[in-house]
């Protein structure tokens, strides 16, 4: 079983390498939008049904959950290291947490708290593919 799944992950079309720094770029976006949206909405009071919209919020941990569940799982059965798993799945933990909190400053915090945890888990897994 072992050498089947390394042969399907050596052999794969989906490159975890890639998916990993797609899901770096994500998270810094996703971070970005937390706290941009939130200086907007504070600032000038505009933009808020759009930047806080929990649809735009549940979609982001949706692909983000993908991404990392890919990327992360193909690169743990490829180099078995169990902490980018750990680091990224605490990350998504901290996400959906804050999908639970109103919109408002704690709810930004957990989320990019989550997010750079994600982004860790993707560098470490990057790491370990060396």
């Amino acid at each position: 079983m072992v050498t089947y799944l390394a042969r399907v992950t050596n052999d794969s079309p989906i490159q975890a390498p890639r998916l990993d720094r797609v899901g770096i770029a994500l998270s810094g976006l996703c971070a970005l939008h937390c706290i941009g949206g939130l200086l907007l909405v504070a600032s000038v009071g505009a933009g808020g049904s759009f930047f806080l919209n929990p649809l735009f919020h549940e979609i982001g941990l949706l692909v983000a959950t993908v991404i990392a569940g890919i990327a992360i799982g193909l690169g743990a059965i490829k180099h078995r290291r169990r902490k980018p798993f750990v680091v990224a799945m605490t990350g998504l933990s901290f996400m959906g947490g804050a999908l639970a909190m109103d919109h408002g400053v704690e709810e930004a915090v957990l989320t990019v708290i989550g997010v750079v945890l994600v982004a860790a888990g993707h560098f470490l897994n990057l790491r370990g593919a060396r």
